[in-house]
């Protein structure tokens, strides 16, 4: 048992030719087995000009049964600008604004086009409004920049002061200072006349950033022209402190409002706190808000927010429903920045269910939720594991008409990566691509260590070519997963060669690259390697932390070296790395398989006085020595401290103690433990029920004075018959068998190629009325694979697909190879297509079917064959995956 020391981090006889494969339906957001569609408008755009040609074109019956689109607008006006009416043109737009049913919202470009048409017919008046209307529009930086294109190039229309305030107002908005100061000093070049408003608008937009020099500059042109701040001149500059991270200078220019005639208000008290809250001084910032109403000042819901992000943030989330609850009863309307923060809150305190209550109260009070808010919930979700969660949030989102971001596929993709289970997450990157999201690096870094999560480094390492290609630049993230997963493979040259590599590519190794490649040294022996490593790490300026030195410690311990172990631990004091828990652990873990129990006390005795408290880790290496030689009554009092100090056993704890009353023949004791297991939904591992069929296996073997089972060997000789005995058993234990023991079986059963007797199992779950999951279903499918039982398989990917699971493509690789190999080529490219309609990665498809699969195998012209059906298909390759594709087909 080790405490964790370092942080991981196409022919024409092809089956897809058909006109059934070629016409699919759409379903819900989802990364299970689907079909694409190619939808067809069913009420194609009515001819708008000659509509908008009859006085009218506001009764026509097409008006009211078509919803146009912005682009529609803007190609309308556009290709009719000399023909079309300009004050039809005008009323159309507002017609469109104000009675299009299901609502319109014009563009820039929609606008922009309807300009060109009053402009060139002199309708200036008119253009003065609609071009007020263009700017304020605005919704992206590109947005902005169009306009200022645009309006530069206009012709007939004067800018006033009015215009020019807009404008830069707009510019404001996008933190666009550059392109504030050259519209501030093309106004001055037509000799417009700044006003108080200019002034302001310009400080603010500095202050935004931070700025607060520049800001002042134009503070100094307000009294230059004889102007006087006002409370928007002071409190823009408390934020332009605050955002400096200077919270006295804000807390100074607040107090000298009063002297100077400026009464403060509630932006005024809300930019400081919120400067206070993010410098950590919260309880300053609580102070503050408590004297508002002394001001004359009243929180908004900006002010509650602010106070309830910061406490939500400290952990202090009573205090946070305090505010939350009384800002309701003060009428003062939470928002959806609000709420967002509470699910933000409950979501880290693992309160799923109450995060998702308040969504859903949120959507029934008729409130519209941003992407910001599903993505709190979709985080939390998939943080927990519960990634099927996840993806209801996200069918729930579109369906109120919120499309994912790039951060909701980084957050899925994360999550199923977790899980190891890459394939989901190479098919969401499909999704990113068919959304136009731009994968980034924290998508690849999530996918490369997803891939080398569950096993498939050269996956990862294609990954990393497709970065390259995609112009991302790995960091030391992308290093460190590739160096650590790497080293647990014991590939230690290759490790090192890369970590060497970082230095040519300007990557510089941080203290987690290190500790990675210093952890592999350590656990293959080489401590002299590591220590190098260390010297050159202090060399570089970068400091070893206590994850490093425990790698080392660790690393001493395993090679009998207690002694220097200790004086490393003394090192770490006088060098000022404290020693953590897992320091400590490590050392009793060493002290106790020495035997020296007392020992092992005295060095937890000095960590508890050192005020490091011991954690789970820690007590189960003293319940694994006491269970070891048998000692129950010392492991059953490990697990009354434990419980006194709420700490929560997990699986290893628990089967320590079961296996232990087990070979002391307390059977019974066992199934209470398993028991105990159930009541702390405490998963239950492949280890733990291998103790307890061996034990109760063992009882059987003990009463027909047979030979006892060795554990090694339970999944191999374990029966049907038994397993129903054990399944009841445990049902008299109060442990009924779920999805998850199924799930556990049917596995291990199908890893020692137990196949006939996974199958009965699988039986026996339908008739108890429970659905296999996909897990299941990719166990039997492996198996059938690799016992080459290809007509059971080849069931198993229908039955799959039919249940929306994904097949696994390792076991699809071994199905397709083994049918080309036995002559089945249509039934290998059957399932191919079948395959290909899951959503998997195209890229991913390639690698591991083609490449890794017919390619290895010599199976040149087959590989040919079934890229032909993808192309045909619309499933188009990355540049970088096609080239190593026809690299490995040269050379067969």
């Amino acid at each position: 048992m080790r405490h964790p020391t370092t942080k991981p981090f196409i022919s024409s006889s092809s089956p897809c030719e058909s006109p059934f494969f070629l016409l699919t339906t759409t379903k819900p957001f989802t990364t299970t087995a689907t079909t694409t569609t190619t939808t067809i408008n069913p009420n194609p755009p009515p001819d708008l000009l000659t509509i908008l040609s009859n006085p009218n074109w506001q009764k026509n019956p097409s008006l009211k049964t078509h919803k146009f689109t912005s682009f529609q607008v803007s190609s309308l006006f556009n290709d009719n600008i000399n023909t079309i009416d300009p004050q039809t043109a005008l009323n159309f737009s507002h017609w469109l604004s104000h009675k299009q049913p299901g609502g319109f919202k014009h563009t820039v470009h929609s606008y922009s086009s309807l300009l060109n048409i009053l402009i060139t017919r002199n309708f200036f008046a008119a253009a003065v409004k609609i071009r007020f209307l263009m700017i304020k529009c605005c919704n992206s930086v590109e947005d902005v920049d169009f306009v200022l294109g645009f309006i530069r190039k206009l012709n007939g229309l004067k800018f006033t002061v009015r215009c020019y305030n807009t404008l830069l107002m707009t510019l404001s908005r996008f933190l666009m200072v550059d392109e504030m100061k050259k519209v501030y000093l093309e106004m001055l070049g037509l000799m417009v006349v700044p006003n108080i408003y200019t002034f302001n608008t310009m400080v603010n937009g500095y202050c935004k950033l931070g700025k607060v020099v520049e800001a002042e500059l134009y503070v100094s042109k307000i009294v230059q022209a004889g102007l006087s701040l006002d409370t928007f001149t002071y409190t823009s500059l408390i934020l332009g402190h605050c955002r400096n991270n200077d919270v006295d200078s804000a807390f100074r220019v607040f107090k000298i409002m009063p002297n100077k005639g400026c009464r403060r208000n509630e932006v005024s008290y809300t930019n400081l706190i919120h400067g206070l809250c993010e410098a950590g001084r919260v309880d300053e910032g609580l102070k503050l808000f408590k004297g508002m109403e002394q001001d004359n000042c009243f929180p908004t819901v900006r002010t509650y927010t602010v106070i309830i992000h910061a406490l939500s943030g400290l952990g202090r989330k009573s205090e946070a429903l305090q505010f939350f609850n009384e800002m309701k009863e003060k009428g003062c309307e939470p928002n959806v920045h609000t709420y967002t923060v509470l699910i933000d809150c409950m979501c880290r305190e693992h309160k799923l269910k109450e995060a998702r209550e308040l969504l859903i109260g949120m959507l029934n009070k008729g409130l519209a939720l941003s992407v910001v808010t599903y993505n709190a919930l979709v985080d939390g979700y998939c943080k927990e594991g519960s990634t099927e969660s996840a993806l209801e949030i996200v069918d729930l989102m579109q369906s109120k008409n919120c499309s994912p971001n790039a951060r909701t596929y980084n957050e899925l993709i994360n999550g199923f990566c977790q899980k190891r289970e890459v394939h989901r997450a190479m098919a969401l990157l499909n999704k990113m691509l068919e959304h136009k999201l731009s994968p980034g690096l924290i998508t690849f870094n999530s996918l490369i260590h997803g891939q080398c999560k569950a096993g498939y480094l050269d996956s990862a390492y294609r990954l990393l070519n497709l970065m390259l290609e995609n112009k991302l630049v790995p960091d030391q993230y992308t290093y460190s997963v590739l160096i650590d997963t790497l080293c647990k493979r014991n590939k230690l040259e290759e490790a090192r060669s890369l970590f060497d590599s970082m230095e040519d590519k300007n990557v510089k190794a941080n203290e987690v690259t290190y500790t990675a490649l210093i952890d592999g040294y350590c656990k293959a022996g080489k401590l002299d390697a590591a220590q190098s490593l260390i010297d050159k790490m202090l060399s570089e300026g970068c400091l070893p932390t206590s994850y490093t030195y425990n790698a080392f410690i660790d690393g001493l311990c395993s090679e009998e070296k207690l002694d220097e172990a200790v004086l490393l631990v003394e090192k770490m004091v006088k060098l000022g790395v404290k020693p953590t828990v897992a320091t400590y652990t490590i050392l009793i873990e060493k002290i106790l398989k020495e035997g020296d129990f007392d020992h092992a006390r005295r060095v937890f005795d000095h960590m508890v006085a050192s005020g490091t408290k011991p954690d789970l880790y820690t007590y189960t290496t003293f319940l694994h020595a006491y269970c070891k030689i048998g000692n129950i009554e010392e492991a059953e009092s490990i697990m009354v401290k434990m419980n006194a100090e709420a700490i929560v056993p997990d699986s290893l704890t628990f089967t320590l103690m079961l296996d232990t009353y087990g070979r002391l023949g307390l059977i019974d004791c066992a199934f209470d433990v398993l028991k105990s297991m159930y009541d702390a939904n405490c998963e239950i591992s492949r280890h733990t029920y291998c103790f307890l069929i061996k034990h109760f296996l063992n009882g059987k073997m003990t009463r027909e004075n047979k030979t006892l089972i060795d554990i090694h060997d339970v999944w191999k000789i374990l029966e049907f018959d038994i397993i129903l005995e054990l399944f009841e058993k445990m049902l008299e234990h109060g442990c009924a068998p779920n999805i998850k023991t199924y799930c556990k079986f049917i596995r291990e059963l199908c890893k020692a190629w137990r196949h006939d007797v996974a199958v009965r199992l699988l039986d026996d779950m339908k008739g108890r009325g429970i659905s296999p999951s996909e897990a299941i279903h990719n166990s039997l499918f492996n198996c059938s694979c690799e016992l080459r039982i290809f007509s059971d398989a080849v069931k198993l990917v229908d039955t799959m697909i039919e249940h929306g699971h994904l097949p696994n493509l390792e076991s699809s690789k071994l199905l397709i190879c083994g049918l080309y190999e036995e002559k089945n080529e249509e039934k290998a490219k059957e399932v191919f297509c079948n395959l290909l309609r899951c959503g998997y990665n195209s890229d991913e498809v390639t690698w591991k079917l083609l490449i890794d699969g017919l390619l290895s195998k010599g199976l040149g012209d087959e590989c040919s064959e079934l890229l032909r059906i993808m192309e045909k298909n619309g499933h188009h390759l990355h540049s970088q995956t096609y080239a190593l594709l026809i690299e490995r087909l040269d050379r067969l």
